[in-house]
């Protein structure tokens, strides 16, 4: 299955749930790090971990961070926390949390400060 995702930026691109085989593929895509934005277990004992992901994430060379956030709000902080990935993660950065939607927000929350 290909990698689907969606450039907000020419350097950030959103994604829908990553599995540990997609990491290797945004790898190959050209994506120097990885940002979870989605809460462990938020989908059920299927979804897969920060954990696997980050190893998936390390083993293919890719820098990675997990800041989870809720769907529906995203607190001050979080939106500050994102802005400080931003700045100092690799890019082209592919964050994702379950459809992207809420990666897109927080994004562009933290594109504002």
């Amino acid at each position: 299955m290909t990698l689907a995702f969606t450039w907000l930026a020419d350097d950030f691109a959103t994604a829908g749930q990553l599995n540990v085989d997609d990491v290797a593929q945004a790898a190959e895509a050209g994506f120097r790090s990885i940002v979870n934005n989605r809460p462990d277990f938020e989908g059920g004992p299927s979804q897969p971990t920060s954990q696997a992901i980050q190893a998936a994430s390390k083993a293919a060379g890719l820098d990675y961070a997990f800041l989870p956030v809720q769907s529906g709000f995203q607190t001050p902080d979080e939106i500050a926390k994102m802005r400080e990935l931003l700045d100092k993660l690799p890019k082209p950065m592919l964050a994702f949390c379950r459809s992207g939607a809420r990666t897109s927000n927080l994004y562009r929350a933290a594109k504002k400060r």
